[in-house]
């Protein structure tokens, strides 16, 4: 998958580490929405040893009149567990469904939805939160150009930045046609826009509108940003009207350095030195590709 080390970088900025499996066990509690990698979350009510202790706690828990539904999540191998065959999982379900005390519902969406799974010997029951793909919608933009950051992975470089969003103000100060700000205010990160091309913050700013969302774009070059924020972003400028020399790129990187103590880099060079120069320390990094077409993120502290 091109884009396999962007979510493993992803995954360490969210939870403080990655799995080579497809699940992962944390008590950091993250919508699965916000990624674009992320199928579901299963917050655990109960666990056991088999089935038959899950299926006794269960029937302590009373839904009144809600309807309800369980999942087996067991439909792939999740690291040494073995995938779990469609005819046992529908058993596993109606076993522990019967247990349920409220409303079976297999038709329509129900009130709630339960999943059970299987994971290295111990079973463990749970509300399901699953995935909406918000991300999907804002892949037609009324504003675009080929070479803008692909909605997957601006969504992932501002969840790279901002895992955490409480507490944070976020720039954006090269934002081209607000890719990132799109996906940033979409999942409720303060970030703010600002870009050299007053042609481009228009673009930006009616993407922005498109969605209904609202952020700040203004125009003007990083060197005229005066507050202070607790990250930036930086997808370094390059297309067939940006031509764009080093000394200028390590300027951009200076003038982050005096308003930031933190910025995630997309860029399609190798430009560690000019990141060292600039008074930054990569601490983690990835490579994601489109194709032939790369691009390293780079987080910067």
């Amino acid at each position: 998958m091109d884009e396999h080390d962007l979510c493993m970088l992803e995954m360490r900025s969210f939870f403080g580490f990655d799995v080579p499996s497809t699940v992962l066990k944390s008590s950091i509690r993250i919508d699965p929405s916000r990624s674009a990698f992320m199928k579901e979350r299963l917050d655990i009510m109960y666990e056991g040893n088999n089935l038959e202790e899950i299926s006794q706690q269960v029937e302590q828990h009373d839904l009144g009149g809600f309807t309800f539904r369980v999942v087996s999540l067991n439909t792939a191998d999740l690291g040494t567990t073995a995938k779990i065959g469609h005819p046992e999982r529908r058993k596993i379900e109606r076993e522990i469904g019967l247990r349920v005390n409220g409303i079976p519902e297999l038709v329509h969406p129900p009130g709630k939805t339960f999943g059970i799974i299987l994971l290295d010997g111990k079973w463990y029951f749970g509300k399901l939160v699953e995935s909406e793909s918000i991300w999907f919608q804002h892949q037609k933009k009324p504003h675009m150009y080929s070479t803008a950051l692909s909605t997957r992975v601006a969504r992932a470089v501002a969840n790279i930045a901002v895992p955490h969003p409480a507490g944070v103000r976020a720039i954006d100060p090269c934002c081209g046609i607000g890719t990132v700000l799109v996906e940033a205010l979409s999942m409720g990160i303060n970030i703010v826009g600002r870009d050299i091309n007053p042609r481009v913050v228009l673009g930006s700013r009616k993407n922005i509108a498109h969605f209904d969302l609202e952020g700040s774009v203004e125009i003007g070059p990083i060197a005229e940003v005066v507050d202070e924020y607790d990250v930036a972003i930086i997808d370094m400028p390059y297309n067939l009207f940006t031509h764009i020399t080093p000394e200028a790129q390590l300027e951009i990187l200076k003038e982050a350095r005096r308003f930031t103590k933190k910025v995630i880099v997309v860029t399609i060079e190798t430009i560690d030195h000019m990141v060292e120069e600039a008074g930054f320390n990569i601490t983690d990094r990835c490579v994601a590709k489109k194709g032939h077409f790369i691009r390293q993120v780079l987080v910067c502290e």
